[in-house]
């Protein structure tokens, strides 16, 4: 346990370090971040044995409030908006949560796949209001009643966002260690049982949903500002499959799974991106496909179990040589 939180102290300690030493990798980095609270929010879920092919409604509710905020503000201040975008999350998602936590399984995931595809046609339709598929532009702005230039900003919204990621990775981990958190797992394992002790399945998913879309919330909202724009795109279905896929990759029993599984993911469609642009879903699938073969934990289950591996070889040779 304590290589581990060595290991994390000095992952810190090198990101941090970042815009000093590689300051062309804030923006990507950034993007990373912001997207790893949305994958985060799908880990509550999947917790519970649940999938949402629809948390991208949330994820444009964030970056939408920003739009609509920062619009009719003159740009805004950052920490104004982030603080409008957890609040918008928070009560869509008490909304739908009230009623899709009713439902288990496949009824679950179609359910907010259809609410999110409701959001996406509003927001493709109503033009007027919203820039319908071209989105409405988010101005640069301000922190805490300072203005920044390009190059300032983009450092600040780099260690924002990693204080939100890593901050958030730490508030979830603990919750799941909580008695809320350990019901919430229950749910996947033996729902019946939980009903039996006195704990509401019901509530115990529906705290979870509103976690869950708060994170992705804020995740959007950060997005947004990076991007200087909102579009409907951030609510379609494929936004919301990209966050399951990103999941999967990195490993669903394992918060670190959000923050690897991001950046393996974002490094893998920059990259194939840029040497083969009309190929690189295609290598992003043989990259899943790989990986649910070879390491159906994800990339963290697979360095964790190499880990314990090598961890009882050496305490097996040790148990040998003390024999001897």
């Amino acid at each position: 346990m304590a290589v581990r939180w060595i290991f994390l102290a000095l992952l810190l300690a090198v990101l941090a370090a970042v815009p000093a030493f590689a300051a062309s990798s804030q923006t990507f980095l950034a993007i990373v971040f912001a997207k790893s609270l949305a994958v985060l929010g799908l880990l509550l879920l999947l917790q519970a044995g649940q999938v949402s092919f629809g948390h991208g409604m949330f994820f444009a509710t964030g970056a939408y409030t920003v739009a609509f905020l920062g619009r009719s503000m003159g740009g805004g201040d950052i920490a104004l908006l982030l603080a409008a975008s957890a609040v918008s999350s928070v009560l869509l998602g008490l909304l739908v949560g009230l009623f899709v936590v009713r439902y288990r399984y496949i009824f679950f995931g179609m359910l907010n796949l259809a609410f999110s595809m409701v959001l996406y046609s509003i927001l493709e339709k109503f033009f007027h209001l919203t820039g319908g598929s071209d989105g409405l532009r988010i101005r640069r702005p301000s922190a805490l009643g300072f203005a920044f230039d390009r190059a300032q900003f983009d450092t600040l919204i780099y260690y924002l966002t990693l204080v939100l990621a890593f901050g958030a990775a730490y508030l979830v981990w603990r919750y799941l260690k909580s008695p809320l958190g350990q019901a919430l797992k229950a749910i996947k394992s033996n729902e019946t049982r939980l009903e039996y002790i006195g704990l509401s399945a019901r509530f115990v998913m529906l705290v979870g949903y509103v976690i869950s879309a708060l994170l992705c919330g804020i995740g959007g909202a950060c997005l947004g500002i990076i991007q200087g724009i909102a579009t409907p795109e951030y609510s379609y279905w494929t936004r919301s499959a990209e966050f399951v896929f990103i999941a999967i990759l990195g490993g669903v029993g394992h918060v670190a799974g959000a923050l690897t599984g991001t950046f393996v993911y974002e490094a893998v469609r920059t990259y194939a991106a840029a040497f083969v642009a009309d190929s690189w879903q295609m290598i992003l699938g043989f990259v899943l496909l790989a990986i649910i073969l070879k390491a159906p934990t994800g990339i963290v289950g697979l360095v964790q179990a190499v880990a314990d591996r090598r961890k009882a070889q050496a305490g097996a040779a040790l148990t040998v040589e003390t024999a001897r």
